[in-house]
């Protein structure tokens, strides 16, 4: 799996919409879109702030 599959998978398995996920994160709906299709990623920070929120590691966001 790549990390935009496992963003959706951790994010949906959490009960978050998009919308939530990026006002926690303090950013864009369009950029969780984003990560999620696979079109960017996050820097450390933000993909730190990201696992948390989604009750992982950046080990198992960024594991194929």
């Amino acid at each position: 799996m790549a990390f935009s599959d496992n963003v959706k998978k951790y994010r949906e398995k959490q009960g978050y919409s998009q919308e939530e996920l990026a006002k926690y994160l303090g950013i864009a709906q369009a950029q969780i879109a984003k990560y999620e299709t696979g079109v960017t990623v996050p820097n450390i920070v933000i993909g730190v702030k990201l696992a948390q929120r989604l009750g992982t590691t950046c080990e198992k966001l960024v594991e194929g």
